[in-house]
């Protein structure tokens, strides 16, 4: 097997079993933590590019999804057991030889984990790559402004018991595959293939209910301290925001650096908030040079042009 080809194994963490994609062999770790309602299959354009850097790269299914476990109630999705995944994933990987530098990379549901998982510094990071997910505490100030609200009408939908999972899996999980095709910019790069994996994903027993058991047990009651008060984030962090994102708006990002002591933000114009599936190419570019220690490059119209700054 190349050093960059991807296969798939079961990892134990946190008294659960992880379906993880695993990528390349090298010294420092890479774990991917994808959002709602992907999988881990969401980074299979960035997993080789890691691996090419001298990584070896994770990317599980977050619990409830796929052929990860899958614990019943909503309690069994609150970010105290999100956060506990993520660092038990990561000692696994130590158990297993894999001791250098960790960078976490995290979409979507992903960065709601991940940039909590920084704020709270629950293992030690070396590098924090997040992609349409803002900061915590940006992101409770937007929603208690109307037209953040309006946007994420779906968080509070998600609170009704059983409906939201009846209505998402009507006529072969039909809003699934649209949550991709109909946010998407460039739909060519959601062919039915693709769209029928997350379809699958979803209707696997007790995944649609696990999948949104994350909004009822994480904007109910007492939520992170560190999203209201965060500490000052001293993780060097790269953040890219496909612009044409419908659920979370650009402005939702201004404000990050004043957060982040060595912040690096690069948008996508004409790009949906399924960044790094949409427009692969410059993402990956910017990855890679940011890693290097290059200038990232920024995009041009859809993402595929790619315009270094003098």
């Amino acid at each position: 097997m190349s050093a960059t080809e991807i296969s798939t194994a079961y990892i134990e963490a946190n008294g659960l079993a992880f379906e993880v994609d695993m990528c390349g062999e090298g010294e420092k770790f890479a774990l991917l933590l994808h959002g709602f309602p992907e999988s881990k299959f969401s980074w299979r354009h960035q997993m080789p590019v890691f691996a090419a850097l001298g990584y070896t790269v994770w990317a599980p299914n977050l619990r409830g999804y796929g052929g990860s476990s899958r614990p019943k109630g909503r309690e069994a999705y609150h970010m105290d057991h999100l956060l506990a995944d993520v660092a038990g994933i990561i000692d696994a990987a130590r158990a297993r030889g894999i001791t250098g530098a960790v960078t976490l990379v995290a979409h979507d549901w992903g960065g709601a984990i991940a940039w909590t998982f920084v704020l709270k510094k629950v293992r030690p990071l070396e590098r924090f790559i997040v992609m349409n997910l803002p900061h915590p505490t940006l992101m409770g100030k937007a929603l208690r402004t109307w037209a953040q609200l309006k946007k994420s009408w779906y968080i509070f939908f998600f609170q009704i018991p059983w409906l939201p999972e009846k209505l998402m899996l009507a006529r072969n999980a039909h809003a699934i595959g649209e949550a991709f095709r109909g946010m998407a910019i460039d739909k060519s790069r959601f062919p039915e293939s693709v769209l029928d994996h997350y379809r699958k994903n979803a209707q696997l027993p007790g995944a649609m209910t696990a999948m949104i058991n994350y909004y009822r047990a994480n904007f109910r009651g007492e939520q992170p301290v560190e999203w209201a008060n965060p500490p000052v984030v001293d993780v060097p962090t790269l953040m890219i925001w496909g612009e044409e994102d419908a659920a979370l708006g650009k402005e939702l990002t201004y404000g990050t650096e004043d957060l982040v002591t060595d912040f690096t933000i690069r948008y996508l114009p004409q790009v949906s908030h399924w960044v790094q599936q949409e427009a692969p190419e410059a993402v990956n570019a910017m990855i890679r040079a940011w890693i290097e220690g290059r200038h990232v490059p920024q995009a041009g119209l859809g993402g595929r042009l790619l315009i270094a700054e003098n």
